[in-house]
C-alpha cells in the first residue's frame, strides 16, 4: 500500500519505507510497491526489480484515500506495463473510474473492466491483480481473463453491503460495497476454489476519532479488520450459509487455506509457507470495539465490534 503521504514514488524510498516496516515486525516478509506515477519510468522498473520490490500499485486519480497524484491516462504508462512484464513486477489495480466516467446505472467497478480487459489482452504476460473487488461483474471478468489476471477479495467486502456503507461509518470504504448480490457472488468466488481468487485484507486503520466525529457522509474511507481478519471471514461464510447462498459442503479446509493463504502465494511465486497452522475454537469471544497504539495516542475502531467470532490460535510447525 504505497499511497501514504507523500506516496511512494521511488525505489530509495519504498527500501527506506521497508526498513521502517521490518524494524517493527523483523519477522515478516514484507512486500513492498511503488505507487503509479509519471516518474515510475522503465528505468525504474529496472531498478525496482533489481531491489526485489514486487509490485506497482495503480489508483486512478482521485478514485481514494491519497490518490491525487495517481493516474489520470493509463495509456501514458504503457512502456512502464511493458518493462513490469519484461522483469515480473505485478501491477496492482485499484479498478475504479472517477464518477464523472461511469455511465448512468453502472458502478465504478464495473466501468473500470474494460479497461482491466484491454490491458491484459495489450500485456498478456503481465500479471496483474484486481484488488478488493466487490461485483459479480468484476468476478466474470477476472474468470474472462487469462491465468496472469487475478483478484483479491476482503473480509469486509463479502458481509457489507452499500445499505451498511451508506449510513456507519465503520463500513464506509472505497470501493463501496455493492449490493446482496454482488457480496453474494464473492462468497461463491471464495469457496468456488478457483485460484485466481485470493484474500487482500485492505484494512485501512482510520483513528477512531476521524471516524465518530466527522460530519455526515465526510468519516474516512476504510474499514478496519485486520486484528480478526480470518475470523471475519469466516463469519462471512457462515451468514452466508444460513442465507442459503452457499452450503456447508462448499466450506472446505482446502478451499479456506488457498483462498487465505496458497493462492495468493502461488500468483506472486513465493515458495510455500513452512507449515505453520492456526486452530480456530469456539470460545464465545466478541470482537473488541478498538485497539490502541502501544502509547495509547491512536485508538482504532474494529468492524462487527461485539460480534461473537472463533477465537484464534496459531501452531508453529515442528
Amino acid at each position: 500500500m504505497p499511497n501514504l503521504v507523500p506516496p511512494l514514488t521511488t525505489v530509495d524510498k519504498v527500501l527506506e519505507y521497508q526498513g521502517k516496516l521490518r524494524a517493527a515486525s523483523p519477522n515478516v516478509h514484507f512486500l513492498m510497491s511503488l505507487y503509479l506515477h509519471p516518474s515510475v519510468t522503465p528505468e525504474t522498473i529496472e531498478k525496482a526489480a533489481e531491489a526485489g520490490i514486487t509490485g506497482v500499485k495503480l489508483y486512478p486519480q482521485g478514485a481514494t484515500t491519497n490518490s491525487e497524484h495517481g493516474v489520470a491516462n493509463i495509456e501514458a504508462f504503457y512502456d512502464t506495463f511493458a518493462s513490469m512484464e519484461k522483469h515480473g513486477i505485478v501491477l496492482n489495480i485499484h479498478g475504479e473510474v472517477l464518477e464523472a466516467f461511469a455511465p448512468e446505472g453502472t458502478t465504478l467497478e464495473e466501468a473500470f473492466l474494460p479497461t482491466l480487459k484491454q490491458l491484459h489482452e495489450r500485456f498478456p504476460n503481465l500479471r496483474i491483480v484486481l484488488e478488493h473487488c466487490t461485483t459479480a461483474a468484476a468476478v466474470e471478468a477476472v474468470k474472462a481473463c487469462g491465468p496472469n489476471v487475478g483478484a483479491t477479495i476482503t473480509a469486509h467486502h463479502l458481509y457489507l453491503t452499500e445499505a451498511d456503507a451508506c449510513c456507519d461509518p465503520f463500513a464506509f470504504c472505497k470501493p463501496i460495497p455493492k449490493k446482496p448480490t454482488d457480496r453474494d457472488a464473492l462468497l461463491k468466488a471464495v469457496v468456488s476454489g478457483n485460484p485466481k481468487f485470493f484474500f487482500g485484507s485492505d484494512s485501512a486503520p482510520h483513528p477512531l476519532v476521524s471516524k465518530t466525529t466527522a460530519a455526515q457522509g465526510k468519516a474516512p474511507a476504510g474499514v478496519f479488520t485486520q486484528p480478526y481478519v480470518t475470523q471475519l471471514v469466516l463469519l462471512a461464510l457462515e451468514e452466508g450459509i444460513e442465507r442459503g447462498v452457499i452450503s456447508e459442503d462448499d466450506v472446505t479446509q482446502e478451499k479456506l487455506e488457498g483462498f487465505l493463504s496458497k493462492f495468493g502465494r502461488r500468483f506472486y511465486k513465493l515458495s510455500e509457507t513452512s507449515g505453520n497452522k492456526i486452530i480456530l475454537e469456539r470460545k464465545g469471544e466478541k470482537i473488541q470495539a478498538s485497539v490502541k497504539s502501544e502509547s495509547g495516542a491512536v485508538e482504532v475502531g474494529i468492524s462487527r465490534a461485539g460480534t461473537e467470532v472463533f477465537s484464534l490460535t496459531w501452531v508453529k510447525a515442528a
